[in-house]
């Protein structure tokens, strides 16, 4: 089995409204995710993925949330957290990866971390 990883980032602000602390105020974060593809077979060119297609549909998805608050957008239901963040861009990535021609079942696992200590993983 081989694995492929791309990373990439995006600033956005949040809150969490079930959430009894700071992190309930408006807050920001430069978020650094990380994209796990994987699978069992190379293409004719001994590639798993192309990272350029990989990295593309990583900004396409990012695109839509950099720079915003992510409490105006209804998929959170006023909590943004990392684990939510996490697998929407999983889900945005699997619905993304066929226009690159990348079957969406090699998309593995999206790391959503708020901080270079504390991240969030959704995975398949």
């Amino acid at each position: 089995m081989w694995t492929v990883k791309v990373e990439s980032d995006f600033a956005a602000a949040h809150f969490l409204t079930h959430y009894h602390g700071k992190c309930e105020r408006l807050h920001g974060h430069n978020y650094r995710v990380v994209v796990w593809a994987r699978g069992n077979n190379l293409t004719e060119g001994g590639m798993l993925i192309d990272f350029g297609h990989l990295k593309s549909a990583l900004r396409t998805v990012l695109e839509k949330i950099d720079h915003t608050n992510l409490n105006d957008m209804p998929v959170f239901s006023g909590d943004p957290s990392a684990e939510r963040i996490a697998q929407y861009i999983f889900t945005r990535m699997e619905e993304e990866l066929p226009a690159y021609s990348v079957d969406p079942t090699l998309l593995w696992a999206v790391d959503a971390y708020e901080t270079p200590l504390t991240m969030a993983r959704y995975e398949r």
